[in-house]
């Protein structure tokens, strides 16, 4: 792992551990703007470290390296609600240089986003350039959801403050691997009470149900017999990402028009720009993230800067505002 950090100049590691135990004394006397913890390690585990860490030193970025194991996708789910700001999954490669580089390609950038999310934001003002003017929404007949770093706990935020009365089905793109989003639905159903589950190809979209986008595979709307259904596809992936919300926000508008009615929460990079245009070009309507309650202000911070939000919300007022639009 700091073989692969250490190849990009931005980067510095500045110090490294066998334990947390250890970490948690190398911090009593350094600095650091990001944490990498392995779930697995002797002596003080990753989730015992974690909670530490968050009590001692509340603001600095944690990132979570765990199996692509059920247990590891339980621990790792575990670890973000306990406030680790995101993941990565430790490479399966076998060969070093392969090694490496997954890690490297999926680290970096994760930790340049949340370095720069306590930076002072160069983003514009979105209270006056980047807001659209409110427009009349027809009755909403989907919700579509993005979300990627700082997702999971966004989403069962927004979820759990739902009412049972909001009908709507729910279809979710979280950037996650095949394991996580299985163990992310279980999650979810638990703290909603609301049926959910990762969607399986060709399956219709019910009412009152949430659907999640598996890993490594694009969940897209489709129309068959005059029914919507989902259809899960592994073409490439856009930003990136599979799932990527791009498919879906994209197949959404196509044949929901402007009843779609869509949510972007937090998210490194840009992903779902080019589907939020596509609503928006349909006169679906668009709710984003705001800057201050996102852990990263990309995919909500690139639809805002792109004019197209119909609303900025802070994480807490989005779920009365999606009850408000459908009642």
């Amino acid at each position: 792992m700091t073989q692969a950090v250490n190849s990009d100049r931005d980067i510095e590691v500045v110090g490294t551990a066998m334990h947390g135990q250890t970490a948690l004394t190398w911090l009593g006397k350094n600095q650091a703007d990001v944490i990498v913890l392995d779930v697995e390690m002797p002596v003080m585990d990753g989730i015992a470290c974690l909670k530490q860490l968050k009590q001692d030193y509340p603001d600095i970025p944690v990132i979570m390296a765990s199996a692509l194991t059920r247990e590891g996708a339980e621990v790792t789910l575990q670890a973000l609600d306990l406030g680790a700001a995101g993941c990565i999954q430790k490479p399966v490669a076998t060969n070093a240089s392969e090694a490496i580089e997954q890690v490297a390609r999926s680290l970096i950038p994760l930790i340049k986003a949340l370095a720069g999310s306590n930076q002072t934001s160069q983003l514009r003002d979105i209270s006056h350039s980047t807001k659209v003017a409110e427009q009349p929404i027809k009755t909403p007949m989907v919700l579509v959801i993005g979300s990627s770093t700082g997702g999971p706990n966004a989403l069962k935020s927004v979820l759990s403050a739902i009412p049972a009365s909001f009908s709507l089905p729910i279809l979710i793109a979280q950037h996650m691997p095949p394991l996580f989003t299985k163990t992310l639905a279980e999650h979810i159903e638990r703290e909603t009470k609301r049926p959910t589950a990762e969607a399986v190809d060709g399956e219709l979209i019910e009412r009152g149900r949430i659907y999640i986008a598996p890993g490594d595979f694009h969940m897209v709307v489709d129309k068959q017999d005059d029914r919507m259904v989902i259809r899960l596809n592994q073409d490439a992936p856009e930003h990136f990402c599979r799932p990527s919300v791009n498919p879906l926000y994209a197949s959404a508008a196509k044949w929901y028009g402007s009843s779609v009615l869509a949510v972007m929460l937090t998210g490194m990079g840009d992903d779902g720009i080019e589907g939020a245009q596509s609503i928006s070009e349909r006169q679906g309507y668009i709710i984003v993230q705001d800057e201050q309650s996102s852990v990263v202000w990309g995919m909500p911070g690139a639809i805002a800067n792109a004019g197209i939000a119909n609303q900025v919300l802070p994480l807490r007022n989005i779920a009365p505002e999606l009850v408000r639009l459908c009642s």
